[in-house]
């Protein structure tokens, strides 16, 4: 499977490929050649998913809190 390009990775690719590599590693099947690749690959999967949940948790904190704001009658101010 050929990886995509960082910017074209979406969250899903991300936790699928660091499954893979997760996987590779307890199984050790990872020649030590491509070892320290691989762990450079796993943790740039990392950052990438952990700020991706981030990002998505901080909109949809912004979207709850506009709609709490546009719900809110007069009487509530």
């Amino acid at each position: 499977m050929e990886k995509p390009k960082n910017q074209e990775l979406s969250y899903r690719q991300a936790m699928e490929e660091l499954q893979t590599i997760v996987d590779e590693l307890e199984k050790e099947e990872v020649e030590v050649d491509v070892l320290a690749d691989k762990v450079k690959r796993a943790a740039f999967l990392c950052r990438f998913c952990k700020e991706r949940l981030r990002a998505a948790e901080e909109e949809v904190q912004q979207i709850l809190e506009a709609e709490e704001k546009e719900n809110r009658s007069p009487l509530d101010s």
